[in-house]
């Protein structure tokens, strides 16, 4: 699904409701030259269409269109179509979820509290349907559905989606009774946790080598950055969206689970359960998913590598939980290698910093939490 012009955006013949009243009009160019557009009205909402009426537009005409402000909409439907695939209704709501992204990211647009609590509201609907598409996949099967959607230019928004993607799926296994909107709540909080980059430079956001002492610095505020944005400008209009949450997610998701991250130092259950399975959904993205400027490691690399920073960087039970939802996985340990304390998902490596370790134990984390073991992967100390 691709922007056309300033108020429509361009659907697949294959992506309309059929046989239902539609909730969006239908509109057609009729201009020969894109430098003046004129969209013409076809079907209006509300009318059911039917097969026969479809096969006469694609006769017609070369391609259909959407009113922006119906696109809420327009997603919407998208759950209702029973003869789509998961990946064509993915990629229409990782479109429209970049789509929204982009209108705070934009330095085209001024940033104002409407903007925020437009764009929020947006993202809300872009992870409601994404529920709705992944709330019974495992782990496994959404990193499968992420390597089937289409890639963008800007890394953030690739990167915020699937980490949105990741945080239903985990949350979801490890609150099996949730509510929809609890998943949801999780899925927004992954979608919006680097918010406070849109204070950062793209200069340095898209950095393609490793930033100095100083640019990591400005990388590192993001968090409390993006507390300020949510702080200063309340969205009063953003139903069903618990910002205090949300607030929490975006400051606490670069917190480590044994008290040496940032900002604040939090430390243990002191960090924010929904923070807490960002941090993981964060990390992992960030090693298995393409950049320009690294290669991605294999599932079972991953895992292996991420399980030495549990206790340290990640919450033992909930990476436990994120393994059991990785199907059909051999721990077999060939990567005996580990990312070092202050490994950071927003630091640019040309090649990840892996260095070989000296020891390493599985521990639990204070309270109750009882040392856990992850297979083969454990290797004994001394």
């Amino acid at each position: 699904m691709t922007k056309m012009g300033n108020n429509f955006f361009s659907v697949s013949f294959d992506l309309i409701l059929l046989d239902k009243a539609i909730p969006y009009d239908l509109y057609v160019n009729s201009s020969a030259t894109q430098e003046r557009e004129r969209f013409v009205r076809i079907y209006p909402k509300n009318d059911p269409l039917t097969l026969e009426d479809l096969k006469l537009f694609k006769k017609k005409y070369f391609q259909l269109y959407v009113h922006e402000l119906q696109r809420d909409d327009y997603l919407k439907s998208l759950i209702q179509l029973k003869n789509v695939g998961d990946v064509q209704k993915g990629d229409v709501i990782k479109s429209s979820a970049i789509h929204y992204l982009d209108k705070i990211f934009s330095d085209e647009k001024e940033f104002t509290t409407e903007l925020l609590s437009e764009t929020i509201n947006e993202c809300k609907v872009a992870v409601e349907s994404m529920v709705d598409v992944i709330k019974d996949y495992d782990v496994s099967k959404v990193q499968g559905l992420i390597a089937s959607l289409s890639f963008h230019d800007f890394y953030t928004y690739d990167h915020s989606i699937n980490v949105s993607m990741y945080c239903i799926s985990l949350y979801t296994a490890a609150k099996p009774n949730a509510t929809k909107d609890e998943i949801v709540m999780a899925g927004l909080g992954g979608l919006l946790h680097d918010i406070g980059k849109i204070k950062i430079s793209t200069d340095i956001i898209n950095k393609p080598e490793k930033l100095s002492d100083e640019e990591f610095n400005i990388i590192k505020a993001h968090p409390t950055f993006g507390l300020e944005l949510l702080t200063e400008n309340p969205c009063p209009d953003c139903k069903g969206v618990d910002f205090n949450i949300i607030k929490r997610v975006v400051h606490e998701h670069h917190e480590n689970f044994n008290g040496t991250g940032y900002p604040a130092k939090l430390a243990g259950p002191d960090i924010h359960l929904l923070a807490r399975i960002t941090a993981i959904a964060d990390f992992f993205d960030a090693i298995t998913t393409k950049r320009t400027y690294h290669e991605v490691l294999s599932t079972e690399d991953a895992i292996a590598v991420m399980s030495k920073s549990v206790g340290k960087k990640i919450d033992p039970q909930l990476f436990e939980i994120f393994t059991r939802s990785v199907k059909q996985l051999v721990m077999t340990g060939k990567l005996n290698k580990e990312l070092p304390e202050d490994f950071d998902p927003c630091q640019p490596q040309n090649v990840l910093p892996f260095r070989n370790p000296k020891g390493y134990k599985i521990e639990g984390f204070g309270g109750n939490d009882k040392p856990q073991s992850f297979g083969k992967i454990k290797k004994k100390v001394g």
